[in-house]
C-alpha cells in the first residue's frame, strides 16, 4: 500500500438490504400479533417466536461495537486528510462542526418539549421488550472520570460507548501522526475490519424480515397492533420534526446571501433528486446544478459539495439523539445533564465514522452507542429499524439543503480567493 492510500477515502463494500421485506415482516408481525392476542395460540406461539426475535436482536448488537471502532478510525483520518487539503477545507470544516453542535443542541432542547406537548399515544410502551432495564447513568463527578477507561477491554465488554469512542478519536488522530507507511498500513487494517463486519451486519439485516416479524408478534399480542401503529407513526413523526429543524436553519443560512425565495428555487430541482433516491451522492449533480443558479464560486462548490457529500451529515446528530431521546421517553427515563452531554458527545463522533453506509445499518451503528452512552436500551431500536426508511427522507432532505448551504456559507467567507483543492468523497444513503 503507498503513502497517497492515507488519504484516498475508503473502500467499504456495497450493501443491498431488504429494506422493504424488513417493514413487510413489521407489518406482518404487528397484524399477526393482533389475530393471536388475548387467545390460546398467543401461549404456544410466543414461547418460539420470542426466542427467535431475541437471538436476531443479540446478532444484531454484537456488531455495534468492532464496526463504530473501524469506521471511526476511517472516519477521522478521512476528516485529517481534508483538513490538510487548504484553507478552503479548514474553513469548511470549522462550520460543519458548528453545525452539527447546532444539531444536537436543538434537539436536545426540542425533542423533550415536543413530546410532553404531544405524547406517545395511550399503550406506546408496547414497543418496549419486556424484562429491559435502563442502565444506570453517572452523576456528574461519575461522568467526567467515566471519560477515559483505564482498560478499554473491560469498557468494550461492558458496552461503554463514551470513553470507546474518545479512545478510537483519538487512536485515529494518532494514526494520522505517524509515518505515511505505517499510517497507510493501520488504515488499511481499519478497512478490512470494516468491510469484514458491513458483511457481518449485513447477514444479519437480511434476517430482518424473520427477526422483527417475531418481535413486532410479541407487542402486538402484549398491547394490540392498533397502538403499535400509533406509536410508530407518532414516532416518525416527531424524530423528523428534528429533522425538520436542520432543514430550517440550512434555508436561514442560504436565505442570508442568496433570499429566501432564490434559495429555494434554486434548491428544488436537488431536493427532488433526495427525496425520490435518498441519497446525497445520487443528488449531487443536482446539487452542482443548485449552486450555479446561485452564482456561487465553481472552484468552491466543486470542492466542498464533493467533500460535505462525504463526511458531513447535518441531520445525524438531530435525529439520531431525537431516537434515542424518544426511547428514554417510552421507558420513562429523566435523562439528566450529563446523560445529555454523553449523548452529544457521542452523537457528534460518530456522525463523522457512518456517513458512508446505507441508512439502515447506520441507524444501528449511530444509535447504538447514543443510546448506551446516555443509558437507554437499545431493544427497541430493533422494531425502529424496520421504519427507518420514512424518517431517512427527511434525512436525506434536509442534509442536501443543509450541503448546499454549506457551500453557499464557505463560498461567502472565502474573500474571492478560492484555491481548487482536491476533494474527497464516499457516500451513500443517509445516516
Amino acid at each position: 500500500m503507498s503513502a497517497s492510500d492515507t488519504t484516498r477515502p475508503a473502500r467499504l463494500v456495497t450493501l443491498r438490504l431488504p429494506i422493504w421485506w424488513t417493514f413487510g415482516g413489521l407489518v406482518g408481525g404487528l397484524i399477526a400479533g393482533s389475530l393471536i392476542a388475548n387467545r390460546p395460540l398467543a401461549d404456544a406461539i410466543l414461547p418460539v417466536s420470542e426466542p427467535i426475535g431475541a437471538l436476531w436482536l443479540c446478532a444484531l448488537q454484537m456488531t455495534i461495537i468492532p464496526l463504530v471502532a473501524a469506521l471511526l478510525v476511517l472516519g477521522i483520518t478521512q476528516l485529517a486528510s481534508a483538513a490538510r487539503a487548504g484553507a478552503t477545507a479548514r474553513r469548511m470544516l470549522v462550520f460543519v462542526a458548528a453545525a452539527l453542535v447546532f444539531s444536537g443542541v436543538a434537539t436536545l432542547i426540542a425533542m423533550p418539549l415536543l413530546l410532553s406537548l404531544v405524547p406517545p399515544p395511550a399503550g406506546a410502551q408496547s414497543l418496549l421488550a419486556a424484562n429491559v432495564e435502563p442502565q444506570e447513568v453517572p452523576g456528574l463527578a461519575e461522568f467526567f472520570l467515566s471519560l477515559i477507561a483505564p482498560n478499554i477491554i473491560a469498557a468494550a465488554a461492558e458496552t461503554a460507548m463514551l470513553p470507546l469512542t474518545i479512545f478510537f478519536a483519538l487512536f485515529a488522530v494518532a494514526i494520522t501522526r505517524l509515518p505515511p507507511e505505517q499510517s497507510a498500513t493501520l488504515r488499511g487494517f481499519f478497512e478490512a475490519v470494516a468491510n469484514a463486519m458491513l458483511l457481518v451486519i449485513g447477514w444479519v439485516l437480511w434476517l430482518a424480515p424473520v427477526g422483527v416479524f417475531a418481535l413486532a408478534m410479541g407487542v402486538a399480542v402484549r398491547a394490540g397492533g392498533d397502538a403499535a401503529f400509533l406509536t410508530l407513526m407518532h414516532y416518525i413523526l416527531t424524530v423528523a420534526a428534528m429533522g425538520g429543524i436542520v432543514l430550517v436553519a440550512a434555508y436561514v443560512v442560504g436565505a442570508v446571501r442568496h433570499g429566501p425565495l432564490a434559495f429555494a428555487r434554486a434548491l428544488l430541482p436537488a431536493q427532488a433528486v433526495a427525496i425520490s433516491t435518498q441519497s446525497s451522492l445520487a443528488s449531487l449533480p443536482a446539487m452542482l446544478a443548485s449552486a450555479r443558479r446561485l452564482d456561487l464560486s465553481e472552484n468552491v462548490s466543486e470542492f466542498v459539495l464533493p467533500l460535505s457529500v462525504a463526511i458531513y451529515r447535518a441531520t445525524s446528530p438531530a435525529m439520531n439523539l431525537a431516537v434515542a431521546i424518544y426511547v428514554a421517553h417510552l421507558f420513562g427515563i429523566e435523562l439528566s445533564l450529563t446523560a445529555m452531554l454523553a449523548g452529544l458527545a457521542v452523537a457528534f463522533v460518530i456522525s463523522i465514522g457512518s456517513v458512508s453506509l446505507p441508512g439502515t445499518i447506520s441507524f444501528v451503528v449511530s444509535i447504538g452507542p447514543i443510546a448506551l452512552a446516555m443509558g437507554v436500551p437499545v431493544e427497541p431500536l430493533a422494531l425502529l429499524v424496520a421504519v427507518e426508511m420514512l424518517p431517512d427522507i427527511m434525512r436525506t432532505l434536509a442534509n442536501v439543503t443543509a450541503d448546499v448551504a454549506l457551500t453557499s456559507a464557505v463560498d461567502r467567507n472565502s474573500g474571492g480567493n478560492h484555491a481548487t483543492d482536491s476533494a474527497l468523497g464516499r457516500s451513500g444513503p443517509e445516516s
